[in-house]
């Protein structure tokens, strides 16, 4: 499913028009959509109070659209005018027509009756501004935006639902206002835009339905930002044929750990070998070989040379790459540490030819250790995959932390290109980026993952899914999609606190299952 900015969607609807789908076809279809949502939403129709926050613009004509059906299917609406509309104007004569109430906030002395109505109303659409040009919110916008917002903490059976996104948010950014309200549920039309999926404004969207107004898929077609989805993961993934052996699948290699992380050399094995590899070896430090070989009886082992502070001694490189030959793909980075051993380790087994020809995924300490190296980037010839968090993505690029989040797609576009390498940009709604522009944005935002090892578990799945012959891009965008779908499940169990690292694996064949039906 496309992304789209609040230009292109624009452009879309502009398209569509020349295509023969009238403007007021689409807010037809619009109106209609968000009326099935409401229903979706209440109980019941039929009796139900519905207050709909109608603006001056398109947004308000949808709301209207959508007043006129919830009135026929037995709804109480009252539209309630925050800035005014053309008397004359069709959406709104048709809406009366056919009995919805009607009040204006300029004939509304202190506001008195919309509090009454907030008061009473099970639900509330705000269909005030939209996708419009982001501004300060002021005057009665800004204040019935601040009564909505006290009445919803005061009325715990109040559903807010937003359409595109809550007044105050801008689409493209995310940015939000100090007033723009909460939104149970947002509606948004035809396409998901950039701002909901990012932050503070994907705080303030709720759940977030995507409705089709009638413009024809051909026309976004050009549009490179897509979002993750369970039917184009269930399509990627691997078919499991009936006479498969364990050579069939592939062979994952995964370098990782030390003495002070250990736990991440056993949750990358883990996060890989559930994806379905029909091997994987572990290739770790001596010192730490006998409690990963006690936790993970599945995997091969691999128990390398040792440095003098239990990581891999440089000289480990060269045992690896004598078996190169023998695995499908390679994972390293996970729970390193950080030393010039390391680097100088790093640097053998990666950079120095003969460098090896399958895909690598590369994590956490791998990719601190490798930013020691002048244009590491250049003399990294292995399809490779990088999986930073904003802190290891800042320490990589010099661009500080917040000003990544503030442009994570932006960011992570651009230095894939400069890299030339897939980067997975991590954290909600990770971002997956292509050195050709194509672009993908996960669907899941879960406080229950910012917790330790979570990153190891999703490098091992990305590792995972090479083995079995999935291209660096596609293993990546898979792999964030079934971490993040692996957290949901837990997460409905666990809730928001408490979720470890190690709750993924088991969750992962599972989604697997179910995404492959």
């Amino acid at each position: 499913m496309k992304i789209v900015t609040v230009e292109e969607m624009r452009g879309l609807e502009v398209a569509s028009l020349s295509s023969g789908v009238s403007v007021d076809t689409l807010m037809e279809n619009a109106g209609l959509a968000v009326a099935n949502e409401v229903r979706k939403a209440l109980d019941t129709i039929a009796g139900s109070r519905v207050l709909v926050l109608v603006g001056p613009g398109n947004n308000g004509g949808d709301g209207l659209v959508a007043a006129r059906h919830l009135q026929r299917w037995g709804a109480l609406v009252t539209a309630y005018l925050v800035l005014p509309r053309p008397e004359q104007g069709l959406k709104l004569g048709q809406a009366r027509e056919r009995g919805v109430s009607f009040l204006s906030a300029s004939e509304d002395s202190a506001l008195g009756a919309l509090d009454g109505l907030l008061a009473r109303s099970s639900l509330v659409m705000d269909a005030v501004l939209g996708t419009g040009r982001m501004r300060p919110l002021d005057g009665a916008v800004r204040e019935v935006m601040l009564r909505l917002s006290v009445a919803r903490k005061d009325n715990s059976e109040m559903t807010v639902m937003a359409l595109d996104v809550p007044t105050g948010m801008d689409a493209d950014t995310g940015e939000v206002d100090p007033a723009c309200p909460q939104a149970d549920v947002t509606v948004t039309f035809g396409y998901p835009k950039t701002g909901h999926f990012q932050f503070p404004g994907a705080r303030k969207l709720g759940k977030l339905e995507v409705v089709d107004i009638g413009i024809r898929s051909h026309l976004a077609q050009d549009i490179k930002l897509d979002l993750l989805t369970g039917e184009w993961v269930g399509a990627k993934l691997p078919l499991r044929p009936l006479d498969a052996h364990k050579g069939t699948f592939g062979h994952a290699l995964v370098v990782a750990g030390s003495p002070s992380y250990v736990g991440a050399a056993y949750l990358a094995a883990e996060g890989a070998a559930r994806v379905g590899p029909g091997l994987v070896t572990l290739a770790s430090p001596k010192g730490i070989y006998p409690i990963l070989a006690s936790k993970l009886t599945e995997v091969i082992h691999m128990p390398l040379p040792e440095d003098q502070d239990g990581g891999f001694d440089p000289e480990a490189a060269e045992l690896i790459s004598g078996e190169i030959q023998n695995y499908s793909s390679l994972l390293v980075g996970c729970g390193f540490g950080l030393s010039e051993g390391l680097t100088e380790f790093l640097s053998r087994l990666l950079l120095t030819e003969p460098q090896p020809s399958l895909p690598v995924v590369i994590d956490a300490d791998g990719l601190i250790n490798l930013s020691k190296i002048d244009g590491w980037w250049k003399k990294l010839k292995s399809p490779a995959v990088l999986t930073p968090h904003p802190g290891e993505m800042s320490t990589l690029t010099g661009v500080a932390t917040p000003e990544i989040q503030a442009r994570r797609t932006e960011t992570a576009l651009e230095w894939s290109a400069r890299w030339g390498k897939v980067v997975v940009l991590k954290g909600a709604h990770s971002v997956i980026a292509s050195p050709g522009g194509e672009c993908q944005v996960s669907p899941y935002a879960n406080p229950g993952l910012a917790s330790g090892g979570t990153g190891d578990v999703l490098t091992g799945i990305i590792a995972g899914l090479m083995a079995q012959g999935l291209s660096p891009e596609d293993a990546a965008g898979c792999g964030v999609y079934l971490h993040g779908a692996a957290g949901e499940e837990v997460r409905e169990g666990h809730g928001d606190a408490g979720t470890l690292a190690g709750d993924l694996v088991g969750a992962l064949p599972r989604v697997v299952k179910s995404l492959k039906g």
